[in-house]
């Protein structure tokens, strides 16, 4: 598309010269006007990228030109300062009230082409910047991810913005905010979007199984190497490789990795030759990597190749105002999943769910929502159909248990057991993204213990894993 820029300026034969120079050497379209008064016209009615205007002109001023283009497009229109050596001073002064930059007259051709064409650049930017902004306001739904909140709008763009390229991307957050989710986003709405998309969860897979995993081997490379294996850098060749909770990984393997940001090639195991690899790299993790830096744990160099676009996600609980949206979403999902009618929440357990604080974020959220889903025996989910339990003003177990009061002693025991470690377990599992040993870990039970619990009370680790 072909960028306009008005030049405004009292002295005919500056605009006519200036006109014939820029226009085939920056390939835009150039519009003059000799004073302030018709520059203000044009850019009413015209569609003006930048604007270049002389500070000292009779009448309407350039300064008061910017002013008005400032209250009337905001940022959609750059404005450049032109102004004689002597007054630098009224050019700061410009600067202040919002100008993008000045030059001095007389100015050198080559310095003025560089820097209009870095204003249109920054025009260019500014204009698709508003663009996504407004297409992020317009939906609750962006790829898989919900929300309509400030925080969530601005991952929105940022993904959006960084998903055309092929830099690499670390997105950071705690259990459960979506990191896997943003990575399918970027890769979706990629030039690679119809290629593979190869996930690795680091944490899961031992270091010595893991470099095998990625990279691949050679027959004989290792006992019970009976053939070639191909990589995942090679699966996922001319498409994306998602390291997920990459926080995790050795030294070693960092290193491994580190050649493969910068050579783009991998070495399989028991090969010397170099094999290249066209990957996008999306990486992961919900640790502070600049604590790991200082503990020796994450070489610095590795984090800064990982850290060329950052994409942060906020956690539930610092955007309250998209609870209900993720909550209706995800029961209207998992109903559909298990076959269930649709059911509701109630409004006591939705009051709940806005002030909870959600220590395992959305993946905690969704494990407590299947939990109503197949424990509520009507169409209305309760608290404590999710394990949450009714208060009164007593902080008694038989307050908290209301809902058993009228039972037999053992059956009022059983279901409020069977509440208990379903809320219990389950939360432990969403904290630990479904892995059943790091929950035993957590839950202080060796991890026998913990599936025997499970089995007892027809709990699985399933719903809790990432997809």
């Amino acid at each position: 598309m072909v960028q306009n820029l008005l030049i405004v300026d009292d002295e005919p034969d500056m605009l006519t010269l200036l006109k014939r120079s820029l226009e085939p050497e920056l390939g835009c379209r150039v519009d003059t006007a000799s004073s302030g008064e018709a520059a203000l016209e044009m850019i009413r009615a015209g569609d003006y990228d930048l604007v270049l205007a002389d500070i000292k002109m009779p009448g309407i001023s350039g300064l008061d030109v910017l002013e008005q283009v400032k209250a009337d497009s905001g940022e959609k229109i750059t404005v450049i300062m032109m102004t004689a050596y002597g007054h630098i001073e009224m050019a700061v002064e410009a600067m202040k009230r919002g100008a993008y930059d000045f030059i001095t007259k007389p100015f050198d051709h080559d310095a003025l082409v560089m820097r209009l064409e870095k204003a249109f650049e920054r025009s260019r930017l500014m204009k698709e910047n508003l663009r996504l902004h407004h297409e992020c306001q317009a939906t609750d739904m962006f790829q898989e991810l919900v929300g309509k909140s400030p925080q969530m709008q601005r991952v929105y763009e940022t993904i959006l913005m960084v998903a055309k390229n092929d830099l690499t991307v670390l997105i950071t957050g705690e259990s459960g905010t979506g990191k896997d989710l943003t990575a399918r986003a970027v890769h979706a709405l990629s030039n690679r979007s119809h290629r593979p998309f190869i996930a690795v969860n680091c944490p899961t897979v031992p270091e010595q199984i893991l470099e095998s995993e990625l990279f691949g081997y050679r027959k004989g490379a290792f006992t019970h190497a009976t053939r070639d294996k191909k990589g995942l850098f090679q699966e996922a060749h001319t498409g994306t490789i998602f390291l997920d909770e990459i926080g995790d990984i050795t030294t070693t393997i960092q290193t491994k990795l580190l050649r493969v940001l910068q050579e783009k090639e991998i070495k399989a195991l028991g090969d010397a030759r170099p094999i290249h690899v066209d990957v996008r790299i999306i990486a992961s993790t919900n640790q502070p990597l600049s604590e790991k830096i200082r503990a020796g744990e994450f070489r610095e160099d590795f984090f800064y190749r990982l850290n060329v676009l950052p994409i942060a996600l906020p956690p539930l609980r610092d955007r309250p105002e998209d609870i209900p949206l993720i909550a209706s979403h995800l029961l209207e999902k998992h109903c559909a999943k298990l076959d269930k009618p649709l059911k509701h929440f109630s409004a006591e357990l939705m009051d709940a769910f806005v002030g909870r604080r959600w220590e395992g974020n959305v993946r905690e959220m969704e494990n407590m929502i299947l939990q109503g889903i197949l424990f509520s025996p009507t169409d209305e989910i309760t608290p404590t159909d999710v394990g949450i339990g009714r208060r009164t003003t007593s902080t008694t177990l038989a307050d908290e248990s209301t809902t058993f009061i009228d039972l037999p002693y053992k059956e009022a025991k059983e279901n409020n057991l069977k509440a208990f470690n379903a809320a219990y377990i389950g939360h432990m599992l969403a904290l630990n993204e479904g892995n059943v040993t790091q929950a035993a870990r957590a839950c202080g039970l060796e991890r026998q213990a913990l599936q025997q619990i499970m089995r007892r009370y027809g709990i699985t680790a399933v719903p809790y894993r990432q997809p």
